[in-house]
């Protein structure tokens, strides 16, 4: 069964999770100095937050899938749509070990599929040298952060 994933970018963990545990009525199910997660049920979602970001807002979507065939489904279906799709492979980020790939829509936003393996100490295994922001991003495709366009609506609600 697939749960849907969204990555925000903040500029500070502690108000955010203040303010994200209050919403959802639950504290993370991890947290670090520069990550939250909360893995909900109702609504079936894994919602994280970090401040390795290079501007405060939604980062990326995506499926976390329960395993590697649910996984390779989702890769044959974005083949089959003639979706460029990026298989990143193995690779720890975001504090797991998963096993992901990445499609991107029309208008740029990145979409993760992934199947986590197992947890991890670090929040990703690419250590290039970090960018001047200082943040060393590992999550996105070719490990390249992930800017994602807010077209306004001109109006006050969707």
């Amino acid at each position: 069964m697939k749960r849907f994933h969204i990555h925000v970018h903040v500029d500070d963990i502690a108000a955010n999770v203040a303010f994200y545990s209050k919403l959802f009525g639950a504290a993370p199910t991890r947290i670090e100095t520069d990550y939250a997660k909360w893995m909900l049920d109702d609504p079936r979602v894994n919602f994280a937050i970090s401040t390795r970001g290079t501007k405060v807002g939604v980062d990326h979507l995506g499926f976390q899938v329960n395993d590697t065939a649910e996984l390779a489904e989702l890769a044959q279906r974005a083949q089959a749509a003639d979706m460029s799709l990026l298989d990143q492979g193995e690779t720890t980020c975001c504090y797991a070990r998963s096993d992901k790939h990445w499609i991107v829509d029309p208008q740029g936003i990145a979409w993760e599929y992934y199947h986590t393996i197992e947890s991890a100490p670090v929040y990703g295994e690419s250590r290039q040298a970090a960018p001047a922001s200082g943040v060393a991003a590992c999550c996105g495709p070719s490990g390249k952060p992930i800017a994602i366009p807010v077209k306004s609506t001109g109006s006050a609600c969707c």
